[in-house]
């Protein structure tokens, strides 16, 4: 089954955890501008960076965007 990303919901997980931006930010060594970036849809996560992100705040990956499953379309021969 295919999967669409939608929104990125790393602020919530980080709201839930009362973690800032700039404290993950410090504690993976990245830019706080490259978090914002993932948070308002500007980029969208390197898996690296989505599994570091996950162990930091104590997630799981997949609750870091929102996730819709893409229906096939199934095309039937004449």
């Amino acid at each position: 089954m295919k999967i669409q990303l939608g929104r990125c919901l790393l602020l919530e997980r980080l709201h839930e955890r009362g973690m800032t931006i700039d404290e993950l930010a410090q504690a993976l060594f990245y830019k706080p501008e490259r978090l914002s970036d993932f948070i308002g849809n500007t980029r969208i996560m390197p898996l690296q960076a989505a599994i570091s992100i996950a162990d930091t705040i104590g997630c799981n990956v997949r609750d870091l965007y929102e996730l819709s499953p893409i229906e096939a379309n199934h095309e039937t021969g004449a």
